[in-house]
């Protein structure tokens, strides 16, 4: 029993000396993660070198457009206040409609500010990682029994309400999500119908002009773009009880 105790207090003391594993050499474990990195390293370093970004120190935000099928990724350095264009990705499969996710199994795209809450390494997608959908908001207007969830970037060509940009694609975005959890920090996803410029809002607006429903909820998102497109500032958002965003 002594000699038990002893050999548990003896390994307490090397696992409290020995230097925490950040997140993404955790991921580097993975085959999938560990072969994408070989792979697209140095491609990665040099694109966020490229604009000045700090290869592993850094904050990552994510905005999404539905029409134009674009995924915008944004980076700056921890000690920047801006947000500077490092890649635009373009899904390769789409679904649904204009109009934010409401139910599991109507294979919308959510529309609405989230964030990154998942990595999955091993995904049926070659990588994913998640999104909080459905947030505070989304709880509100959604199906109260069956909202759905599991909402994914990732990698293949398939959705039924996920935002797919292909696995050669996915490797890249998905290491870039990594140094990023590891350097500490959220990793913001905004996703928006449109690009909301005034040209496209006033588009959207006519085209769904008799939902008001819906052209309210757009209003909504709309100061959260117009706010981060003027600013490259990453706009502090809060959710009231009735669901509204509100933009700080």
């Amino acid at each position: 029993m002594k000699r038990t105790f002893t050999m548990i207090l003896l390994t307490s003391i090397l696992m409290s000396m020995t230097p925490p594993t950040n997140f993404f050499e955790q991921q580097l474990k993975f085959p999938r993660v560990f072969a994408a990195n070989k792979e697209k390293s140095k491609a990665i370093n040099d694109l966020l070198a490229s604009k000045s970004i700090n290869t592993t120190n850094f904050d990552l935000f994510l905005r999404a457009f539905k029409k134009e099928q674009k995924l915008e990724v944004w980076a700056k350095n921890k000690s920047d206040e801006t947000f500077t264009l490092v890649k635009t990705y373009d899904y390769c499969a789409t679904t649904g409609f204009l109009g934010p996710k409401r139910r599991s199994g109507d294979r919308q795209i959510p529309e609405g500010f989230y964030e990154v809450d998942l990595f999955n390494p091993q995904s049926q997608y070659y990588l994913s990682f998640r999104i909080n959908y459905p947030n505070k908001s989304d709880l509100v207007f959604a199906d109260k029994l069956n909202p759905g969830d599991n909402i994914f970037i990732h990698g293949h060509c398939v959705t039924i309400g996920c935002i797919p940009i292909g696995d050669e694609n996915i490797k890249e975005l998905y290491l870039l999500a990594a140094k990023a959890k590891s350097a500490g920090g959220k990793i913001n996803v905004h996703i928006f119908p449109t690009v909301m410029n005034e040209q496209n809002y006033k588009a959207i607006n006519n085209e769904f002009g008799t939902d008001a429903s819906l052209l309210a909820f757009w209003s909504w998102l709309k100061p959260g773009f117009d706010a981060f497109e003027s600013s490259k500032k990453l706009p502090e958002i809060v959710i009231e009880d009735s669901g509204r965003y509100i933009v700080k």
